[in-house]
């Protein structure tokens, strides 16, 4: 499951329903009984996890599953191709996470039930850039025609790739990205921006980009990206978005942030109302809620 599998249009029905479920979430509530989700994750994760967990619950279906690959046959040398196999005798719909860049799509692959990526390697996190696309139509009321920022970690942060990838599609969004030369968006993404006439710049200082900025989208460093610690270091306090900062901005830009965050933005910063990355995780329940819901076809 990526967000690039569902047209513009199915996009919009699905934050529709993703809508209906915040306003009415009573009327979900047993949607899912008798149905059973297998959340199987191969690296860490606290929001992606629980969220797909929470999502389930709330729909009145149950979980299985494993947090860490040490707790899974996988310790035993059992491959993605046979856990899933096993896997889809026990659940209706499985959410994995791997640090293997396509595992998901493989296990899709041999899979008899849905099988939704919740994030492989450096590559893609597609049920986080569903949760960031219905966070910036909700607060925003459109997902064209703005001016974002992405700040960071561009060269590994799987979430940028993903929304990016994702708004291309929509009309007149222009990109700022903000990063160090050595965590530079990839090739192969500044590729498809120039092949289709997409409007970006690439900058290093944050501060000179802020006054344009309709949304920013601010990153961790990831140390468990990087080869050295050495290099990690060096980089990881590069970018910190605190109050003498947020004076720079409009007074209407949103700061969303996928989490977990780190020392880039500021605990002092969480009282403005510009920033919504809290509520950005309320919003990923809703929308892998719907995302559920869609691949069982229950709505």
């Amino acid at each position: 499951m990526n967000p690039l599998d569902f047209t513009v249009e199915e996009l919009d029905s699905l934050f529709d329903l993703a809508d209906d479920i915040q306003k009415e979430p009573e009327k979900y509530a047993h949607i899912c009984e008798g149905k059973k989700l297998a959340t199987c994750f191969y690296e860490p994760s606290t929001r992606t996890r629980l969220s797909f967990e929470t999502a389930m619950l709330n729909l009145g279906g149950k979980v299985i599953g494993f947090s860490d690959a040490a707790s899974s046959s996988a310790s035993k040398g059992e491959s993605v191709s046979d856990t899933i196999r096993v896997i889809s005798c026990f659940a209706d719909i499985c959410a994995m996470r791997h640090p293997k860049e396509g595992a998901p799509m493989v296990a899709a692959g041999r899979s008899s039930i849905p099988v939704i990526n919740a994030g492989d390697g450096g590559h893609q996190h597609p049920t986080q850039t569903l949760t960031d696309l219905l966070t910036i139509r909700s607060l925003k009321g459109r997902l064209n025609d703005f001016t974002i920022g992405l700040c960071g970690d561009l060269k590994f942060g799987r979430t940028v790739h993903s929304l990016v990838n994702a708004l291309i599609r929509y009309e007149n969004v222009r990109f700022v990205f903000i990063s160090p030369e050595e965590l530079k968006i990839p090739s192969y993404l500044r590729s498809t921006l120039l092949d289709k006439g997409i409007e970006f710049e690439e900058v290093i200082r944050l501060e000179d980009v802020l006054p344009k900025l309709d949304l920013l989208y601010m990153t961790r460093v990831q140390r468990e990206r990087f080869f050295n610690e050495e290099d990690y270091v060096r980089l990881k306090d590069f970018y910190v978005l605190n109050k003498e900062k947020m004076e720079l901005a409009p007074q209407d830009m949103l700061v969303l942030h996928p989490l977990p965050r780190v020392n880039e933005i500021s605990v002092e910063v969480d009282d403005d109302p510009r920033a919504v990355y809290f509520k950005q995780v309320q919003y990923g329940v809703y929308v892998r809620m719907a995302l559920i819901l869609r691949l069982l076809e229950l709505a």
